[in-house]
């Protein structure tokens, strides 16, 4: 009896790992080539840069935003790059989240990232006021090297950009930035917003979001607590098709985090940033805004 109950209980084991198997594989093909089966329309693409020093929440931040957690074991960050596809009252949206590195150890790649960007979220640390200093140079360098790209382009969109005074959990005993010094690197600016969060306790980190993307003038439904979240083997939710079949409601918000999404090569970003500066047709090169 012992020996039958072990052999039900394998074959019950090795046709769980074959369906687990053939799932993976369906996830894998929803979601190759960067959600490319998603059809995301390019005007409805963004990409937010996340900036600031090591170790003042950056990742733990981005963290809240995909997931809702929190970890608690520092890993210093490279580049982290993520990819969180909507589909908000049937339309599509893509939000590519780079994670940067507090270190810069390639002054060109930050230069990069930013002339990639679309929304920008500055991190310094309340308990650091080297952090905060890091955060001023990388508002003027950000607000330099865009108007640079706008005087090539000729565009005259705003720039969307929230600072984040993190770690607001550690209390005033061990405060080094005051709120009034923070909030006059936005007050010139209705395009900039300041607030102070806790990615631990996740004080205030969804205002942050809804403030960021209300400036961006996207849906507000993108913030992390307006949307339905759904997982990755739903993936077909998201197509456009099957929303034409099913009367879409006002309130319909969907979001979903994309496993497998890989960052544009640098080869990629650095023909996007051309084609900008040239426009569509144009013979005549430009000069180029300077990344190096």
């Amino acid at each position: 009896m012992f020996f039958w109950t072990c052999c039900i209980f394998s074959m019950l084991k090795i046709k769980q790992l074959f369906y687990d198997s053939i799932q993976i594989q369906a996830m894998m093909k929803t979601m190759s080539s960067g959600n490319c089966t998603l059809n995301v329309p390019a005007k409805n693409s963004y990409r937010m840069v996340v900036l600031g020093a090591s170790r003042v929440g950056k990742s733990s931040i981005v963290s809240r935003f995909l997931n809702g957690r929190f970890e608690d074991q520092y890993t210093p960050t490279i580049e982290d790059f993520h990819r969180k596809v909507y589909n908000i009252r049937g339309d599509m949206y893509q939000l590519d989240i780079l994670d940067t590195s507090g270190n810069h150890p390639f002054p060109a790649m930050r230069r990069l990232s930013i002339l990639t960007g679309d929304v920008f979220i500055l991190v310094f640390s309340l308990d650091n006021r080297e952090s905060f200093d890091e955060v001023k140079r990388l508002q003027q360098q950000i607000l330099e090297v865009k108007s640079c790209l706008k005087n090539k382009t000729k565009e005259t969109g705003d720039l969307p950009m929230v600072i984040c005074g993190n770690k607001h959990d550690h209390g005033e005993l061990y405060r080094q930035v005051s709120s009034e010094e923070a909030e006059k690197l936005v007050s010139s600016d209705e395009n900039c917003a300041y607030f102070e969060v806790s990615a631990k306790k996740n004080t205030n980190v969804n205002e942050m979001f809804y403030v960021l993307f209300s400036m961006a003038k996207l849906p507000h439904e993108m913030s992390p607590a307006l949307h339905r979240k759904i997982s990755v083997q739903y993936g077909d939710t998201f197509r456009q098709k099957s929303f034409r079949m099913h009367r879409v409601k006002e309130t319909d918000a969907y979001g979903m985090i994309s496993p497998f999404a890989r960052r544009p090569s640098v080869n990629s970003d650095l023909k996007y940033i051309k084609s900008k500066v040239l426009r569509e047709g144009q013979t005549r090169e430009r000069e180029k805004c300077t990344i190096q």
